[in-house]
């Protein structure tokens, strides 16, 4: 469907009238737009042998905003017509009054698609997703006699946007998201224990229904869940980290990825404040932001402002070099937009977002990294954690990790968090492995009250002297 059809013919609204009233509510403002919104998304769970819930729900709105120096007036409504539009523009108008800006000009045009427009939702009907998910769970408890609990979720969303500029600019982007979820409890001798496997990107429901991707994610469910029901208490004290390639990531996202955004640094609220140019992390170390990697679940063909995304080096060697930007960010730092202006649907404000963050892989082989730990810890998955921003301290739960004993990989380990500041523990890198890979596509980031879907990734790295805390009981 075209962009006038969906937000106008459709609607009745009138594109000249609603151009004619976004410019007059951007007069002597720095920046703004508005951005129309219309999406669909589909949920199915699945639980104890059972459909447990399946839904639906259409989404439409706007959001308008006028930026006058630091100051935002944003205004937002379900209804899409004239009037709705005109009554927030009344609003908004108010932060540039006494202001004398002239509006930015719009950000630059790309014809780079990072997905398909297809809606996924039509990718395949309600009984072959019902279908996908009784096989599901028919495959996890035939595999083994163990399995107590399957539960599997498939959802779908495709998000359509427009975002009108002053001067008659106007950008729009249509936006598919799957994703695949499988969790599986086993029993061995009343001792229960669970592991999971998720998946998904931007894309149709295609690849994540073939038996051969579904059967793989149950599979390796299952081998968490069993590796966990041979686990025994971590041990706690300051070791030697392993952290596995991938998903692990999501250490680098949370620990550091967020003291890397504009706004934190621009009212120097980040542990990274003011250290532009300066070391940072350990020799060999390069963190990259990059919205541009087809079919990524954090990618982005333009961010929710117009900007085309980018790959963005963060730090580069150790160095830092740059932050992630949004426009009105970058303009008060004196700096470029990096693509990474994000919302999580038109009724929230815009702010400096991370898409795909993640390690550039070194070149140490995963097997001598393993062999250089005398007593250490390899940990592969991570659950829940907190961060703070303002000095990067960070806990994290690991869901999967191992023992190391003289360069060798031993019994799994239960109950072990790491402990550490984000800026401190780039600087324990000693060695990087040459197998960075991104995670599965599972990847969702919260930031004052807003969710939005990212990517992770990293190589195998190693730590000196992390702290680690365990249950195992003092000898």
């Amino acid at each position: 469907m075209a962009d006038t059809d969906l937000f106008f013919s459709r609607t009745g609204m009138d594109r000249g009238k609603v151009q004619d009233t976004l410019d007059n509510a951007l007069t002597n403002s720095d920046d703004g737009e508005l951005f129309l919104e219309y999406s669909q998304s589909e949920s199915f769970s699945y639980d104890d042998g059972r459909l447990k819930a399946a839904s639906f729900d259409t989404s439409q709105g706007f959001g308008l905003r006028a930026v006058a120096g630091e100051a935002t007036g944003y205004a937002h409504a379900t209804e899409l017509s004239e009037a709705a539009i005109a009554r927030a523009a009344n609003t908004v108008r108010a932060v540039s009054a006494g202001h004398s800006g002239i509006v930015a000009g719009g950000p630059a045009r790309t014809n780079t698609k990072l997905y398909t427009d297809l809606d996924p939702l039509q990718t395949a009907g309600f009984e072959k997703k019902v279908k996908l998910l009784e096989e599901i769970n028919a495959y996890a408890r035939a595999k083994d006699s163990r399995v107590r609990q399957v539960s599997a979720s498939l959802s779908g969303e495709w998000q359509k946007i427009e975002i009108m500029r002053a001067g008659g600019e106007h950008y729009s982007d249509t936006r598919p998201l799957v994703r695949i979820n499988v969790s599986v409890v086993v029993e061995q001798g009343g001792r229960q224990e669970s592991g999971s496997f998720g998946g998904g990107g931007r894309a149709g429901y295609d690849t994540f229904i073939e038996p051969e991707y579904w059967r793989a994610a149950v599979d390796e469910a299952l081998r968490q869940a069993l590796v966990n029901l041979d686990s025994v208490p971590a041990p706690a004290g300051e070791m030697t980290v392993v952290l596995g390639p991938g998903w692990p990531g999501i250490l680098l996202h949370e620990a550091i990825g967020h003291g890397l955004e504009g706004d934190f640094n621009r009212k120097k609220t980040s542990a990274f404040a003011g250290l532009l140019g300066q070391r940072v992390a350990a020799p060999g170390v390069t963190v990259v932001d990059d919205g541009t990697i087809d079919g990524r679940r954090g990618s982005l063909s333009i961010d929710d402002e117009g900007t085309p995304t980018s790959r963005t080096v963060l730090i580069e060697d150790g160095i830092l070099k740059g932050y992630m930007q949004d426009r009105q960010n970058a303009r008060l730092m004196g700096m470029a937009p990096t693509g990474n202006g994000r919302r999580q649907g038109f009724s929230s404000p815009i702010m400096p977002r991370m898409t795909n963050t993640y390690m550039l892989g070194g070149t140490a082989d995963p097997r001598e990294i393993m062999q250089s730990v005398k007593n250490g810890i390899y940990a592969v998955n991570f659950g829940g954690g907190q961060v703070d921003i303002t000095n990067g301290k960070f806990v994290f739960s690991c869901t999967e990790a191992y023992r190391i004993e003289n360069g060798k990989l031993g019994a799994p380990i239960k109950g072990a968090t790491l402990i550490g500041s984000g800026p401190e523990s780039l600087t324990k890198v000693s060695m990087i492995g040459n197998d960075m890979k991104l995670d599965t596509g599972v990847g969702t980031c919260g930031k004052n009250g807003q969710s939005v879907p990212v990517g992770v990734g990293q190589p195998t790295i190693k730590l000196d002297g992390l702290t680690v805390g365990g249950t195992a009981q003092a000898a």
